[in-house]
């Protein structure tokens, strides 16, 4: 490695082991109203492991640079910028598994110089996941019953903690008593643990949930909805068992539920820019507060992305995998 070299992650989108950390040069210098971003911490989502792996929504030009996000500290900036050498951001853009990107000012959130790192590397996609949710799909009052699935993962373990700064009362479901552990940590009202088999899983006296977020998919989306109330709205944002969510006729038809999707890239495209600032203004104040967050469960240099991918696959891992660069230097 030279100064003017740096590292890069590439896929292919043929599987989770057809990827490669490459050297190539290092971006050309700002252009007026440009900064060039150092980056420093690179998140694995589990939309990343599907983008790797084919499956996702979209499926780029192959070879592409993976990652939705990260923390990075501005080195360079062009004319007519007001950042500064030296700032910490939150880049907005994908294409985040490399050492450095040099792109418009405008698409950079500035974040305080003593920002945990490793929380801010995970702010853009999972907190903002949870905290749409959780306001633009169904009005919400506080006191309202939400219920979730994979309530360990980072999007539901940031659902507990922006549910709870609502005001709003949250259900979590998961598989295992291990995950229940992790939530009981977090302060979660009501846990509940479901291993897919027996009778679908209730809420304490009777309660009906106003909203339900699937994360998983196939039966547990029809499991989960046990716990709705009649009219209420189940959401499905991911599908970690690979399958359809499943609804029955009895749900849609006498109780007169909604089933409807959620992907936080179609949410930016209409959203606007107003509601975009407000939400990402809202979350690096929680954020500096320590309201928001998610534990990481392993960290792994660049050059060992395809371990780190390897681990981010893994079932009944507690917490989020993370990418370092050598330009973090050991910073906490």
């Amino acid at each position: 490695m030279t100064e003017n070299t740096i590292h890069t992650v590439e896929a292919t989108g043929n599987g989770l082991t057809d990827l490669a950390v490459v050297t190539k040069s290092a971006p050309a210098p700002p252009r007026p109203g440009e900064v060039t971003v150092d980056m420093l911490i690179l998140t694995i989502n589990p939309a990343d492991l599907l983008m790797l792996e084919g499956r996702y929504g979209v499926r780029p030009p192959a070879p592409f640079v993976p990652g939705s996000e990260g923390v990075g500290r501005v080195s360079a900036v062009g004319p007519d910028v007001t950042l500064k050498p030296g700032e910490i951001v939150m880049p907005m853009p994908g294409n985040t598994w490399t050492e450095q990107i040099t792109l418009p000012a405008r698409h950079v959130v500035p974040l305080a110089a003593d920002v945990d790192l490793d929380q801010a590397a995970m702010l853009k996609a999972n907190p903002a996941t949870a905290l749409v949710m959780l306001q633009d799909i169904v009005p919400l009052q506080p006191g309202d019953w939400v219920v979730l699935n994979a309530a360990n993962s980072a999007v539901g373990q940031n659902v507990v903690k922006v549910g709870g700064a609502l005001g709003l009362r949250i259900a979590c479901v998961v598989r295992r008593e291990g995950a229940a552990r992790t939530l009981r940590d977090l302060g979660a009202e009501v846990i509940i643990v479901d291993d897919g088999t027996g009778p679908a899983p209730t809420l304490p006296d009777g309660a009906g949930a106003r909203l339900a977020l699937d994360a998983i998919g196939g039966v547990a989306t029809e499991r989960l909805a046990a716990c709705v109330a009649d009219g209420g709205t189940v959401v499905n944002y991911g599908l970690l068992s690979g399958e359809s969510p499943h609804l029955s006729a009895h749900d849609l038809v006498f109780r007169g539920l909604t089933l409807r999707g959620f992907w936080l890239a179609s949410w930016f495209a209409t959203a606007g820019a107003a509601r975009i600032k407000q939400v990402y203004g809202q979350l690096v104040t929680w954020l500096d507060e320590g309201k928001i967050g998610a534990r990481v469960d392993a960290r792994y240099p660049i050059v060992d992305a395809v371990d780190a991918v390897a681990h981010a696959a893994r079932e009944g891992r507690d917490g989020k995998v993370l990418i370092t660069t050598r330009f973090h230097q050991g910073r906490p």
